[in-house]
């Protein structure tokens, strides 16, 4: 299971990406460099705490992992 700590570092780095790049989509969609800055901010902020919480979810579910040996030396 990874750590909560691995979990943020992830969330934040692929975050940082995305909303770069959702920030230049939106200045190239409105020309605004200022537009495409709030709305980067705010697409960032609000999911990397939705990605943060997948990450939770998804590290209690079990299916599809490897089953731990029953006996091991």
């Amino acid at each position: 299971m990874e750590s909560h700590r691995r979990s943020i570092a992830k969330a934040v780095s692929y975050r940082i990406f995305a909303s770069v790049l959702t920030c230049l989509i939106a200045w190239a969609l409105t020309g605004k460099l200022a537009v495409g800055l709030q709305i980067g901010l705010l697409d960032g902020v609000t999911k990397l705490f939705g990605y943060f919480l997948h990450e939770r979810v998804w590290a209690r579910i079990q299916w599809g992992r490897p089953k731990a040996p029953e006996y091991e030396i």
